[in-house]
């Protein structure tokens, strides 16, 4: 088993020695930004609740922290954070009916920002947010249409717009603030 190892970077500047973590301690960081993201989501989730009656759903800032998983940390981190935090919050909220609807259209939200951010450019951000935001706005839809049909779907598409919207203008410039002022290592 491997504690330390090094690797030589060639690079504009010479050469240097970086050192390389070794695969515990990098699943260790992945699994700790991961668990405390989950937390963030949960917590702001679950502190602004404006229920809508008609569907039985609520408007949340969760989105804000999903957001600034995803495009600080990555898909793994957005995803887990997005999944696990929303549906904490959904069932400490007494909406656990729509945890398992939650875990999957948050998870792949968060994800799907992951993914397509290169956590570099504010506009690879900005088309993260809408796709992912999308994605989101689309599911609780086709969930809703399921459990309460079309008519009280359309009722709350305007609130999950309302959430991506202030989501991305308010998780964006936060991620960009974190990438600059997180050490490197926490951000990989």
């Amino acid at each position: 088993m491997r504690y330390c190892c090094f690797r030589v970077d060639i690079g504009r500047n010479g050469g240097s020695l970086v050192e390389k973590k070794p695969r515990n301690q990098r699943l260790t960081l992945l699994l700790t930004r991961s668990a405390i993201m989950a937390a963030l989501v949960a917590v702001a989730t679950f502190l602004v609740q404006i229920p809508n009656p008609a569907t039985k759903g609520y408007f949340n800032v969760g989105d804000i922290m999903i957001f600034v998983s995803a495009l600080t940390f990555g898909p793994i981190v957005g995803g887990f954070a997005g999944s696990v935090g929303s549906s904490i919050s959904d069932i400490a909220g007494g909406y656990g009916y729509f945890a398992p609807f939650t875990f999957v259209i948050k998870g792949v939200e968060g994800a799907l920002a992951g993914l397509i951010s290169n956590r570099k450019s504010v506009w690879r951000d900005v088309i993260a947010v809408v796709v992912a935001g999308s994605e989101m706005v689309a599911g609780y839809f086709l969930t809703e249409v399921y459990l309460y049909g079309v008519p009280f779907a359309i009722i709350e598409v305007p609130g999950n717009i309302s959430q991506v919207l202030i989501g991305g203008l308010v998780g964006i410039p936060l991620a960009v603030l974190l990438r600059k002022r997180l050490p490197e290592a926490w951000i990989r």
